[in-house]
């Protein structure tokens, strides 16, 4: 019971960190790149049903939407202050306010999922991998956006003012590092790309179930 308590506490803490985030959020210049380079990197070849994991404000579907406007598109957040951002910016979309570890939608009823710098911030990665393989249509694939850790970087261990939330997700420092990590979850990388502007460095992968 204490633990369940812990992580409703862990999920209110990220809701509130980033419903304070909504409103200026899509001003991140690195933020919009990112979801750009995403789009441009996705195979969309069969592709119907889209999901956003941690889609924030949305970035990640209307970059998709401008390239293929036919796509149905579904984004899933924990933060009803980023969903109602979303919701404004492409209101054709479907929005759902939920924990990603236990998205309310029907197995084997997505195409492509996308995850856009949000690994780092899940607390519950096993579970929410594991909704991934529930999820996808057979021949579906992931494309995941994350940041690779700087040499001179080190983990957040605890939680501080500005990020009061911790994730079980161990950020990676090499594209080898970040392979073996989904292997062990029953993903198989690709391909992927490296997207930097000289302070982030990010990496985009495709992953297949294993």
């Amino acid at each position: 019971m204490a633990e369940s308590s812990g992580f409703a506490k862990t999920l209110a803490a990220i809701s509130g960190a980033f419903d304070r985030r909504a409103a200026d959020y899509d001003e991140s210049t690195m933020h919009r790149a990112v979801a750009d380079a995403v789009a441009e990197f996705a195979d969309l070849d069969g592709a119907a049903d889209v999901l956003d994991i941690a889609t924030g404000t949305g970035l990640a579907l209307r970059a998709l939407h401008r390239r293929a406007s036919g796509l149905r598109l579904t984004g899933v957040d924990i933060s009803a202050g980023m969903l109602a951002a979303a919701a404004s910016a492409l209101p054709s979309a479907q929005w759902i306010e939920s924990d990603v570890a236990a998205v309310p939608l029907p197995g084997v009823s997505v195409d492509l999922i996308t995850c856009v710098t949000a690994l780092h911030i899940i607390p519950d990665i096993a579970g929410t991998i594991a909704e991934w393989h529930r999820l996808l249509r057979p021949g579906g694939r992931v494309v995941t956006a994350t940041f690779l850790m700087r040499e001179d970087e080190r983990l957040v261990d605890s939680p501080t003012p500005k990020r009061p939330y911790i994730s079980d997700y161990r950020p990676v420092r090499t594209v080898e590092a970040y392979s073996e990590t989904f292997a062990s979850l029953g993903f198989r990388l690709t391909r992927h790309s490296v997207w930097a502007d000289g302070v982030d460095t990010v990496l985009i992968a495709e992953l297949v179930p294993a």
